[in-house]
């Protein structure tokens, strides 16, 4: 990191951003900033305005941070989908909220604000038809299909949480996240469509729910002419019931703290977190951090490529730029399909000004070179996003050079699931940028970086653990069901701070570079990864004895998954082919194809303590090839075991 800091250039803000940037100067952000920081009440009670209230707050901030409790704009009255829907009729009924880009080039379809509306009441009467009650938990395990932001908004519109799961999640996982939250009700489609392929949502719903008595109705959107079986009684065809129902429903009122979604993210002890977020706080976040962070104007086209199954497609494609009234694009299909230009046909066709994706998307592109970008016009880019991880220097500056052509500003933001929305980013038009800096703190924001006894480190040129030292609007504010476990995983390793799970260096600027996980999760193309999670699906394979999973760097992923694999008893019958494809299937079976590893090492033994404590920090170094130096080995109960995964790894 030390080397990436020396040798990075210096970007300047664009001239030609300045004149309509949210903020004039880095002296006005800083006014801004520090404003934010020490008088955050008045700061907040100012930003609140930019939402619609049915009743006023009583207190901006109920803060007991270090408890883990907090609460913003106690008393006060909205509903999210009035935010997102209705206020915006009354002069932009006609502009189109949605731009939905199937998997099949040239196929698109939009939808007005008006049309927005219609859409949402219809389904929110469906739900409310089918039970579905203020407070009830409501499972949507669907494509990147309209139907699915209009079921999110429509779950916002009566008061149900939304519990969004990935559509690539095995039916295992989905049923360890249907029961967590306690859903009545699971909306789906019979297929999802993408890279060329369909895939049987519906199947996998069939199977996570088989014997589940907690599951009342299954609706099923139709995104193919696949048939599939239906149960009935239990299972019903979504356009078939939104044709029954009024184009109009009541929004209810909802309390500032009230539960919004539930989002899962993995967690370092093998169980999925279930991430809450609530109502006021998180939609003034999301709608602010939109507008700044990305130097949002009302006829901009915005393009966020992310999946909504992932807390940026939930912030930064539906919630964000619905709130301001904006046209947000909804892609379907992959930066690869048909053929690498995909992206860039897109932002061509659409006259996409602000495009916002991951490293990992861009270096899948970026591998095929400059001419397919070449073939479009992508001159109506202002600003260009990365998400998700800490983006190398090499694939910022082809971004920044081949797709901006040196002309647009790149926010490299830095968020979390937990935080609800960005923290660390560039402003255009404020904040130079450097390649693989996450820049400066947003509004409210307040980082810090510690060292290992929870020592403030108040120097620049630092490294640390990242941690925040006050609340924001956004971050999520429990996890469902279990809030003792928030308490323990955020706020109990360095008391009175909020610990991200990041290493970070603050240069001699005080710009933020983030150095990744420093917990046992894997960042892999954006999607986090417990090991607990991956070794406890592989140790539950009968030819497993024993599993260490590891992140490695990846040229295209940004990190990889390592596994490496002891042999049971049972496996010596085994081809080493043979194990693997079991095992892969195992993870394929319980967590999905995302998870499986890139590396998959069948070993004769794991370094360990004499405690019993796996040295993963060892099996990286073995992993990468950096075994010269590996420090004190005296420790472990057998040290010639690194010597043999050294030698076998070598032969390999």
């Amino acid at each position: 990191m030390s080397e990436v800091l020396s040798e990075s250039p210096i970007y300047p803000p664009k001239e030609n951003v300045k004149p309509i940037s949210q903020i004039s100067s880095l002296d006005e952000y800083k006014n801004l900033y520090n404003f934010s920081i020490n008088h955050p009440e008045e700061f907040w009670a100012e930003q609140a305005k930019r939402l619609t209230w049915f009743h006023p707050w009583e207190n901006v901030l109920d803060d007991d941070f270090s408890e883990a409790d907090v609460a913003w704009f106690s008393g006060g009255k909205l509903n999210v989908s009035h935010n997102c829907i209705d206020r915006h009729l009354k002069d932009k009924a006609e502009k189109i909220a949605l731009i939905w880009e199937t998997d099949e080039p040239g196929e698109a379809k939009t939808y007005t604000y008006s049309q927005l509306k219609h859409e949402v009441c219809r389904i929110a009467n469906v739900l409310k038809a089918s039970g579905v009650k203020k407070g009830d938990c409501v499972c949507l395990y669907m494509p990147m299909m309209p139907e699915l932001v209009f079921s999110m908004l429509a779950c916002a519109r009566i008061g149900a949480i939304h519990s969004v799961v990935f559509a690539g999640f095995s039916a295992e996982s989905l049923r360890d996240r249907i029961i967590d939250c306690g859903c009545k009700v699971i909306v789906t489609a019979n297929e999802s469509k993408r890279g060329g392929r369909c895939y049987p949502l519906k199947n996998i719903v069939d199977k996570a729910i088989q014997g589940l008595t907690l599951v009342e109705k299954v609706f099923v959107a139709k995104r193919t002419l696949t048939e599939i079986e239906m149960q009935p009684g239990r299972d019903l065809w979504l356009h078939e019931e939104v044709q029954k129902e009024r184009r109009s429903c009541p929004a209810e009122w909802m309390s500032s703290e009230d539960p919004l979604f539930i989002l899962y993210t993995s967690g370092s002890t093998g169980k999925p977190k279930g991430l809450m977020h609530t109502q006021a706080g998180y939609l003034l976040y999301a709608s602010m951090t939109f507008e700044y962070v990305f130097n949002y104007h009302p006829k901009d086209i915005y393009f966020c490529a992310a999946d909504i199954g992932w807390i940026t497609g939930h912030t930064y494609l539906v919630y964000g730029p619905l709130s301001v009234g904006a046209t947000t694009v909804l892609f379907e299909s992959t930066p690869l399909y048909p053929d690498p230009g995909r992206y860039w046909e897109v932002i061509e066709k659409h006259k996409v000004n602000i495009f916002y994706t991951s490293p990992t998307a861009i270096r899948a592109v970026a591998r095929f070179g400059k001419d397919y970008p070449a073939k479009y016009d992508l001159s109506s880019l202002r600003v260009l996003g990365s998400v998700g991880e800490p983006i190398n220097p090499e694939a910022w500056k082809w971004f920044y050079e081949t797709i901006g052509r040196g002309e647009c500003t790149l926010v490299d933001t830095w968020w979390q699931t937990e935080t609800g929305g960005i923290m660390i980013t560039p402003l255009p038009g404020v904040t130079d940028m450097k390649p693989g800096s996450a820049t400066l703190p947003f509004f409210g924001v307040n980082p810090c970086l510690v060292d290992d006894n929870g020592l403030e480190l108040t120097e620049n040129n630092t490294n640390g653990n990242l941690c925040i030292k006050k609340p924001w609007p956004g971050m999520a504010r429990s996890i469902y069901g279990d809030h003792q476990r928030y308490v323990e995983t955020y706020f109990t390793q360095y008391p009175g701070l909020y610990f991200t799970g990041d290493g970070c260096k603050r240069d001699e600027d005080g710009f933020y570079w983030i150095s990744g996980r420093i917990d046992d999760v894997i960042n892999v193309s954006g999607h986090r990864l417990g090991t607990a999670e991956i070794e406890s699906s592989l140790t539950s394979n009968p030819l497993v004895a024993e599993a260490a999973v590891i992140g490695i760097p990846h040229q295209i992923k940004g990190m990889g998954i390592c596994a490496f694999i002891v042999p049971s008893v049972e496996a010596s019958s085994f081809s080493v082919d043979e194990i693997s494809g079991t095992i892969k299937q195992q993870l394929r079976n319980d967590i999905g194809a995302f998870a499986l590893p890139d590396q998959l090492q069948i070993v004769k033994g794991l370094p360990k303590t004499r405690s019993g404590k796996i040295m993963r920090r060892i099996l990286r170094q073995i992993a990468i090839g950096e075994h010269e130096d590996l420090g004190n080995l005296s420790t472990l109960a057998e040290p010639n075991v690194v010597d043999d995964l050294i030698k076998q790894l070598k032969t390999r």
